[in-house]
Order: structure tokens, then sequence, then C-alpha cells
């Protein structure tokens, strides 16, 4: 009889321990896409003389912080609003994150490739209702938002 060939390193300290570690970090790891979107804003809209790098940096920062809509950028507001917007939006990724965490450890086998698809499932329905609303806004004021 031929031994079986072992495909994959073993986990480190089990599953058990590898589960726990997705559930811990996995609502801190949701942070990351938003904050390389927002950083990515923030180089777009740094020094902006150009309508499609405003535009785009617009909507990449309201895809980071959707709370930025409610507050009621770019429109009307002033910096306080704007932080309470962000960290509201940081508060509701932690929550999208501990979301995808418990819906990725269900199974004992849980990977973080399990987490991120949970995970991108999810903002994709948080960054779809974003843009339908920037879709929405435009179409009643009449072009004047885009």
């Amino acid at each position: 009889m031929q031994p079986a060939q072992v495909l994959a390193p073993p986990v480190p300290l089990g599953p058990r321990a590898y589960r726990r570690r997705i559930r811990r970090l996995g609502p801190i790891a949701g942070l990351l896409p938003p904050s390389a979107l927002g950083a990515m804003a923030l180089l777009l809209l740094h020094d902006n003389t150009s309508t499609v790098r405003g535009v785009l940096g617009f909507l990449v920062a309201v895809l980071a912080a959707p709370g930025l809509l409610v507050a009621g950028a770019p429109m009307a507001g002033s910096t306080g609003l704007y932080v309470a917007a962000t960290a509201g939006s940081a508060a509701m990724w932690l929550l999208i994150g501990a979301a995808a965490t418990a819906r990725a450890t269900r199974s004992p086998v849980a990977t973080w490739r399990d987490f991120w698809k949970e995970h991108f499932w999810l903002a994709g329905a948080v960054w779809l209702g974003v843009v339908g609303a920037l879709v929405a806004a435009n179409l009643i004021l009449g072009g004047a938002f885009l």
C-alpha cells in the first residue's frame, strides 16, 4: 500500500485556533479595503484640478465611507460632520467584517479565502447601494450632482 501524499502543509495550531484567529482579526481585516479606497481618494483629490480626478476621487471616497452621502458631501457639511460620517462608516465596515467573520467560520475548516468571499459579497451590496444612491441623486438633481 502506498502512503498518501500531503498536498498542503498542516494548519498551524489546528483548525480551531485558525478559526479563532479569523474570528478575532476578521473585523479589523474588513477595514483594509475601505482604507485602501480612502487612501486612493485622498491621492486623487489632493491638488485636484481635473474634473475626471474630482469625480473619480468623490466616487472612491463615498465607496470607502458611505456615511459621507448621509452627511451631505460634497454639497453641505463641515469638517466635523465629515469626520463623524467617516467614523460611522468605519463602524459599519467593522460590523460588515464581523458578519463576514461569522458567516465564514460556520465551517469547521474556515480559511481567510472564505472570509474575503463573504466580505466582498457584503461590501458589494453596500457599494451597489452607494452607486444607486448617486445615480438617483443625479437624476433627481437633474445632472447637477455629477
